[in-house]
């Protein structure tokens, strides 16, 4: 029998009994006061779940109440059941308290998917849908007559007041996470390239529920340290000990970075140490650029299979997304036209040329159309821009210069607030560009795309989108182009609406804009 068909030499082998003091690092005074100064951990899913719990059932039977006062006023009515009936009252407390069942079997209050990403409000909406449906359903079936105004009202009030109270309270657990609280404190495992690589990227991600504790290297790895920009994470002990440094450093979760020796026996055998501490282990994927909800689990006899949706580039998805692009781009249009005059004669007055610039850009599929902008340089600036290329401060097939001798006076506020790009709601309406999505590239950025770099232009530009929320010309060529291809392969409605939102937001408070 092989040494790895036995599970207790198989951890022998892993090295799981190695004790964590062979780690002085991890024993060390000064650093367990840096990485344990403030527990939280999962207790703050604890209170903050409850915290939910509460804030939807406030807002669920103010919701019930306004739709019946409105409905029906103070004096009331009853609803019919056959020849019997009942109060309102009873109804809205019997809604109100379905509600609050089907947000909890949609585990719309999960610690996984509170405070960060837009399943938490998916999974409100899928409840709220749900619910409308089985309700509709035992109302044909018991043949209950209720007004069809009170559930219009209560419905939309009920969505918008469910996201509005998560969204606020999602604001205050960011600030408190700014702070190192309410953060789950993880163990990274595996070799130095991917601890690195993941570390990276929770350090980057605004609003990241993790507080990283320390790192766990193969064994023979002598560092003590895992260096990330500014930070240096402490190796607390290797993949084998990893289990003694939970206990002493009170971990959450151990998150496993990439392959690891052993392979899914060794996570087998981690998740089983793990269990007496109620650790969670994480398992950071190997599949770049797919988001959560492309990837389903189905176990097929005991074999866990993982099945990844492919992106979709055509469909009912697409007509929705087409639609929102029409109705929004339309109303700005009309809202912004006297912002527009204002801006135009600004623009006129302050330099020769005209008004509107135009430029070729390339679209879905290599389609070219052209892009319009409210002009923000001298007129000579295409000319002009030979001359500077030396100078260029951009990254891969980008030109920027943070001081452009080529960008007017008032040229410079409105590339800082983003109002110059104001016109291509108009491209967007004639359907050459989206509200959302990658960057509109120039001929000559096309011309120097890697193969992979080509699946930007699966679907249309956007006005805005991954690259505007997320530093714009701070952002390096390859940054850029991970976020575009991520939005490519998962984009979504709720996404676009939120991005939408975050680049309200930005031009507020520019950063990376110039």
């Amino acid at each position: 029998m092989s040494p790895l068909d036995d599970s207790t030499a198989l951890s022998v082998d892993l090295g799981f009994d190695r004790p964590a003091h062979t780690y002085p690092l991890a024993k060390s005074p000064r650093v367990r006061a840096a990485v344990g100064a403030s527990r939280s951990g999962l207790r703050w899913a604890s209170r903050y779940h409850r915290l939910l719990w509460v804030s939807d059932a406030v807002v669920l039977c103010i919701v019930a109440a306004v739709a019946q006062v409105v409905r029906f006023g103070f004096d009331g009515t009853d609803v019919e059941v056959g020849r019997s009936g009942f109060g309102y009252g009873i109804l809205s407390a019997a809604i109100a308290a379905a509600w609050m069942l089907a947000l909890g079997i949609y585990r719309s209050r999960d610690a996984r998917v509170v405070g960060i990403g837009t399943d938490e409000y998916k999974r409100v909406i899928s409840a709220t849908m749900t619910l409308l449906g089985v309700v509709a359903i035992v109302f044909l079936v018991f043949k209950v007559d209720v007004a069809r105004g009170y559930f219009a009202l209560a419905v939309p009030l009920g969505v918008v007041g469910l996201i509005g109270s998560r969204w606020s309270l999602r604001q205050w657990l960011l600030r408190q996470r700014a702070f190192g609280h309410y953060l789950s404190r993880v163990i990274v495992l595996g070799s130095h390239k991917d601890v690195r690589y993941v570390v990276n990227q929770i350090q980057k991600k605004s609003g990241a529920a993790y507080e990283v504790v320390g790192a766990a290297l193969p064994v023979g790895d002598q560092r003590l340290s895992v260096i990330v920009g500014a930070t240096a994470v402490p190796v607390v002990s290797d993949t084998g000990s990893v289990v003694d440094a939970v206990r002493q450093f009170d971990a959450d979760a151990v998150i496993v970075a990439g392959h690891v020796k052993g392979g899914s026996k060794f996570v087998q055998q981690l998740g089983w140490k793990l269990e007496e501490s109620r650790t969670e282990l994480v398992l950071a994927t190997g599949l770049t650029n797919v988001a959560g909800p492309r990837i389903h689990s189905r176990p097929v006899e005991g074999l866990p299979l993982m099945h990844v949706e492919l992106p979709q580039y055509a469909g009912a998805k697409h007509v929705c997304k087409r639609l929102l692009d029409i109705v929004l781009s339309a109303s700005a249009l009309l809202v912004l036209l006297p912002l527009f005059l204002v801006l135009a004669i600004l623009i006129h007055r302050d330099s020769s040329g005209q008004v509107i610039f135009r430029q070729e850009r390339i679209g879905r599929a290599g389609k070219k159309f052209l892009m319009y902008k409210f002009r923000s340089m001298v007129e000579t600036a295409e000319d002009d821009l030979a001359g500077l290329l030396d100078r260029n401060e951009g990254a891969g097939m980008l030109f920027k210069m943070e001081n452009d001798p080529r960008v007017t006076n008032v040229g410079q506020w409105l590339r800082r607030y983003s109002l110059d790009e104001l016109p291509q709601f108009w491209n967007v309406l004639r359907g050459d560009m989206s509200l959302v999505g990658p960057r509109p590239p120039l001929q000559r950025e096309v011309d120097g795309y890697k193969s992979r770099v080509h699946r930007r232009l699966y679907i249309k530009p956007g006005l805005t989108g991954m690259w505007q929320i997320n530093g714009r010309s701070q952002l390096n060529w390859q940054d850029s182009v991970r976020l575009d291809l991520y939005y490519v392969e998962n984009w979504s409605l709720a996404g676009d609406i939120i991005i939408l939102w975050r680049t309200a937001k930005m031009m507020r408070n520019p950063v990376g804009a110039y």
